[in-house]
């Protein structure tokens, strides 16, 4: 039996998902990372984008809007700021984030526009590749 990792998906309000994975799909600031058992330790930032939590070859999806992720001692704690399980998602909920996103942007300070002008984008890129 291959060895399993212990994943903890969280928000502020309420506990999403938690149990063994085989592996665990992270969308990182740095770009996406894929974790198994015996990970190096990892901390990272989130970007909005999807978790992809992987279990006996079937997999479970969560879109994150931001948080963080940390990968220590075979376990993967992602604290999302939101998170939806992909099928529960709509397209007007997604359309309200990229219209605060782009609220966001348009408030922002010089030396912040390009970190706004990314989130907008990484909203805009998950609502092409879900196709809602």
């Amino acid at each position: 039996m291959a060895e399993k990792l212990e994943f903890e998906l969280v928000s502020p309000e309420r506990r999403l998902a938690g149990g063994p994975a085989d592996q665990v799909t992270i969308p990182g600031m740095e770009g996406d990372l894929t974790a198994m058992a015996q990970h190096a330790p990892f901390l990272t930032t989130l970007r909005p984008g999807i978790v992809t939590v992987t279990e006996a070859g079937k997999a479970e999806e969560f879109f994150v809007t931001g948080g963080f992720a940390e990968v220590s001692d075979n376990t993967v704690s992602v604290l999302a700021e939101e998170a939806v399980a992909r099928g529960d998602l709509s397209r007007e909920w997604l359309d309200a984030r990229i219209q605060s996103a782009e609220q966001e942007l348009a408030d922002a300070a010089e030396d912040r526009k390009m970190a706004a002008g990314q989130r907008v984008m990484d909203f805009r890129n998950v609502l092409g590749i879900l196709s809602l």
